[in-house]
Parts: C-alpha cells; sequence; structure tokens
C-alpha cells in the first residue's frame, strides 16, 4: 500500500509560510550572515576551506512566553520554529519519567527518561521531519531523498507520505528488517548502498543530478541534516525546562553520531538561557560507541577519519561533524562511552542498544565538569 496523496503546491505554499521572526541564517563556525535560503552543503565559506559547518537560524526576537497552554505537543513551541505551522502527525510532548532504581544502582539521587519512541515513528527524528518535509513543499519540491541507518529513513518516509511527496531513502546491508518494512509500507522507495560512505555518493548525485530535495546530509567531511529541521529538536530542550524546572537541568546525556540531536539541544538551551529563562547552559555529553569525537576533543582533525565497529547501527559511522563538537565545547561537557544492553535471545546476533538515552542530573558545585558526583540527582 502506498500512502502518498497528492496536493496542489500552490495551496501546500501559502498554508507553510516562513516565520515573520525569522531574520536570516549564520554560519556556526564562522559566524558570516547568510540571507534566507537553502544550504544543503552548509556555510559556502567554511565549505571552500575544506572545513564543512552548519547553519542556523536567527531571529528578530524571540517570544515573551515558552509555550502556548493551547496547543499540544510540539505544536506549543510554533512562535519558537522557523514555520509557524508544518506538516504534523502530532509529533512531541513525550513522557519524562522518573526512574528510581535505576538511580539507585548508578549512585546518584535522581534519574528520568525522556521517551522520545512515543512519538508517531517511534524517534526523536519526527520532530526534524515535520519542518524539513514543511520546507521542501515550501520551495515547491516534489520529492525528498535521506540517507538513513533507519530512524531518520522510517521518520521523512512517514512525513513525506502525509505531504503528498516522493519519497527515497537510502541505507545500507544493516538496515533491520523493522525499519525496512516501515520505510516501505509508507511508501518511499529504498535504494540499499554497499557501505555509508557509497550511500552519501549516491544521495550527492540525486540531489545534484536529479533535483532531489535533501533531509540529510550527503557530504564526506559532513554537516548536519537540514538545517530547517534541526530547528525542531529545540523543542526537546523546551520540554525538559517545562517538565523539570527551569535550573534544574545540569548536565543531558546525547546519543550521537553526527549530532543533529546534539546540537538541536544547544539551541534550545541557548536560545532559552538568551531569555533569561535559565541562567547556566546544561552540559549535553555526548553518547558514542567508540572514539570519534573524543579524539577530536583530544587534538584530531574534525575532518579525518575515526573508523571502529558497534551493533549501535543508528549511532554507528566513521566521522566527526563540527556541529557536534562544538556543543560540548559551549557547554563545557564531554564524550561518554555507550554503555549496552545485550540481548542474546535471537541467538548469535547481539542487539545492542543505549543503557541511557538522555540524562539530567542536579549537582551542587564541583571541582570538575566532565563527571558527576555520587551525590548527583540525574534525569533520563
Amino acid at each position: 500500500m502506498n500512502m502518498r496523496t497528492k496536493k496542489s503546491q500552490p495551496a501546500v505554499r501559502e498554508r507553510y509560510a516562513l516565520s515573520a521572526q525569522l531574520a536570516g541564517l549564520s554560519c556556526i563556525r564562522c559566524g558570516r550572515t547568510l540571507p534566507l535560503g537553502d544550504y544543503f552543503e552548509g556555510c559556502p565559506a567554511c565549505r571552500d576551506e575544506g572545513q564543512p559547518a552548519a547553519v542556523r537560524s536567527e531571529f528578530h526576537q524571540f517570544p515573551t512566553v515558552l509555550g502556548n497552554p493551547d496547543a499540544r505537543g510540539m505544536q506549543r513551541y510554533a512562535a519558537w520554529m522557523p514555520y509557524s505551522s508544518w506538516v504534523s502527525l502530532g509529533e512531541g510532548g513525550t513522557p519524562c519519567t522518573p526512574v528510581r532504581r535505576l538511580a539507585d544502582e548508578v549512585g546518584v539521587a535522581a534519574l528520568h527518561l525522556k521517551n522520545e519512541g512515543m512519538n508517531p515513528s517511534g524517534s526523536h527524528k519526527d520532530r526534524v521531519s515535520c519542518l524539513t518535509v514543511t520546507r521542501a513543499l515550501d520551495i515547491g519540491a516534489t520529492k525528498i531523498v535521506a540517507a538513513s541507518s533507519g530512524n531518520g529513513g522510517a521518520s521523512l518516509a512517514l512525513y513525506a507520505a502525509a505531504a503528498g511527496i516522493e519519497c527515497c531513502i537510502v541505507s545500507t546491508p544493516a538496515l533491520s528488517p523493522i525499519h525496512r518494512r516501515a520505510i516501505t509500507l509508507a511508501g518511499a522507495d529504498l535504494v540499499i548502498a554497499g557501505d555509508s560512505l557509497e550511500r552519501w555518493q549516491l544521495v550527492t548525485d540525486m540531489v545534484t543530478q536529479q533535483g532531489w530535495f535533501p533531509a540529510t546530509n550527503y557530504l564526506n567531511p559532513p554537516v548536519g541534516s537540514n538545517h530547517f529541521g534541526i530547528e525542531g529538536l529545540k523543542t526537546l530542550a523546551f520540554e525538559l525546562v517545562e517538565d523539570l524546572g527551569r535550573d534544574s537541568i545540569d548536565a543531558v546525556l546525547v546519543p550521537t553520531s553526527r549530532g543533529d540531536l546534539l546540537w538541536g539541544l544547544y539551541e534550545g538551551f541557548r536560545q532559552l538561557k538568551a531569555t533569561a529563562r535559565m541562567e547556566t547552559l546544561p552540559r549535553l555529553f555526548a553518547v558514542e560507541p567508540f572514539p570519534r569525537i573524543d579524539r577530536v576533543l583530544h587534538g584530531a582533525a574534525i575532518t579525518g577519519v575515526f573508523p571502529g565497529s558497534t551493533t549501535l547501527f543508528s549511532i554507528g559511522g566513521s566521522t566527526v561533524t563540527y556541529q557536534a563538537a562544538e556543543a560540548i565545547r559551549q557547554t563545557g561537557a564531554n564524550v561518554v562511552a555507550a554503555a549496552c544492553l545485550i540481548d542474546r535471545s535471537a541467538g548469535e546476533a547481539d542487539v545492542g542498544v543505549p543503557l541511557v538515552s538522555l540524562v539530567q542530573y542536579k549537582v551542587p558545585a564541583y571541582p570538575s565538569r566532565s563527571s558527576p558526583p555520587r551525590t548527583a540527582r540525574m534525569l533520563c
């Protein structure tokens, strides 16, 4: 069954207009201001220097109210987004749950989990896909493509179906059967490349030669995903502050590959601090399965290749983005190795899942900001 439906482009473009508060864009590395537009390969100047870097949205002013009490989910924060309305399937508003026994086990006073599996397609990627698809519609694109290891592809396929535009997901043989089924049932085409680097080359050809709208990175070295889409991840920071209190979040542990989630959280917290809604930025710790960002923070070139193997395919890969390292630097955090739960019930194949997805802890002053004391109160 193909879920795509047809819509008239003029009606779609009129409905999804850019926010009047969106002033322009700027490079997160060199700071250059850029006119509103689509920078699929990041800042042109940094790209030409061989140092790819993403761009961020700049706003004339921020809202006086954080969340609209009359709206639900991610729509509560529409005034903070580059689009005031978008293709929505009810994303956001996910639960933030205390996990007391785990807190006791790891020796902290409190621990919470932010359950992004409650989003429509089952991951935080929905907060990105809704705005990415909306941007594609707004500029008249009729087909959208993404390189994905699973979650992002399932999410984009679902939102493209809701928007009525053609979708293609390029993945690798490691793609799980569950994600294969989710992608194809939503009506998207699925292309399997030999590996992640070949995957990017295929997307590059589709974008540059065939006119597809790219939802994700395709450069090597990489930048982040679509900059309009990443804005949606700010809403995770907004929800955490509303759920837990403005100054109760000391740190967040973030499963990380190329850092879209890490950067989106940073942007959300940064904007809250800029509007005096919190006094200090929470530390954002990247959780990675083998050293990549850690090596960059210790002096390796950010454009290098950092091979390693893991069963955590969603946070695999051998490259690092500027946005991932910068979010960690700006919040005074660090990188931690991924702790895994290994499911051996499926025979010889080990399936690893992150033990901790998001962690926050409230702590008194202590000398080192690189790790929490045993008396920390933590939120996952």
